[in-house]
């Protein structure tokens, strides 16, 4: 048993999703939480710079005592995992390897669609990670920028006409495709579930890659026992780069009820 907290990062206020699923399977874990709410998005930066955000994002995190981090951010996962596992001697999750298995045990027809930020889509990880799972299938990636800022303006929901727009431009040509799972590679993109699923058609599976890397996290902990004892609901703490006033007004609509914790705000580039 360990009772230090879970650390857990995103660009911005997506990784929440991944939090959310976390309350759910591990409700006696404390966790701390930081969203680079400043300099969101990371999708569109050079690998260079996503590596530097990163970095500072887990320097902040490691001033608490962890038991593990969650990188709860496909773009961080797909162009960061490596250096910051190398850099730390802590456990660290990605939502890439989650994601692909799950992905791979979800397709009949051996067709997976992967979405995510333009660094996601450019580095191919999701694909890589599939593919050394179920090398016969057939896969098609798509990079989608607009739909982090859609998510983090809150334009979620069914009948919002410039998501719903935005989604079918990009999805489109893998509905084409008929591919009967989809990756949601950012924690942004199940936000937009009921959008992107009316749109994919039923028949189609999502992948909600926070829900993957809270499993993946209870897993960990579960085999290294190094869960907490659960006996009361964990403490909580959130902190951002921008307006912790902002941040703390949309995180219900990540975490699908009211933070009574107050977010913090924290000058990451200190770190």
């Amino acid at each position: 048993m360990d009772e230090r907290p879970i650390g857990v990062f995103d660009s911005g206020m997506g990784g929440l999703t991944a939090v959310r699923q976390m309350f759910r399977l591990l409700p006696g874990e404390d966790i701390v939480y930081f969203g680079d709410t400043g300099r969101v998005p990371y999708g569109g930066r050079s690998a260079e710079t996503i590596v530097r955000y990163a970095r500072q994002d887990v320097a902040f995190l490691r001033s608490f005592d962890l038991k593990a981090i969650v990188i709860a951010c496909g773009t961080v996962s797909t162009t960061a995992l490596s250096v910051l596992k190398k850099e730390n001697a802590i456990p660290i999750l990605g939502v890439v390897e989650p994601a692909a298995r799950a992905a791979a045990e979800a397709t009949r027809n051996g067709r997976i669609g992967v979405i995510g930020t333009k660094a996601t889509i450019r580095s191919g990880a999701y694909e890589n990670a599939i593919r050394a799972l179920k090398p016969d299938v057939v896969l098609s990636a798509k990079a989608c920028p607009l739909l982090v800022p859609l998510v983090e303006e809150g334009r979620v929901q069914r009948g919002d006409k410039v998501t719903e727009r935005v989604v079918a431009e990009y999805l489109t040509s893998l509905r084409e495709e008929s591919v009967d799972t989809l990756v949601l590679g950012c924690t942004h993109y199940p936000l937009l579930s009921d959008v992107i699923g009316d749109f994919m058609g039923k028949d189609v599976t999502l992948i909600d890659t926070g829900e993957q890397a809270a499993r993946a996290i209870a897993d960990l902990l579960t085999r290294q026992n190094k869960r907490s004892d659960g006996k009361s609901e964990g403490n909580r703490k959130f902190f951002a780069s921008d307006s912790p006033e902002d941040f703390a007004a949309m995180a219900s609509m990540f975490l699908g009820s009211d933070i009574t914790e107050c977010a913090e705000h924290i000058a990451i580039e200190e770190y």
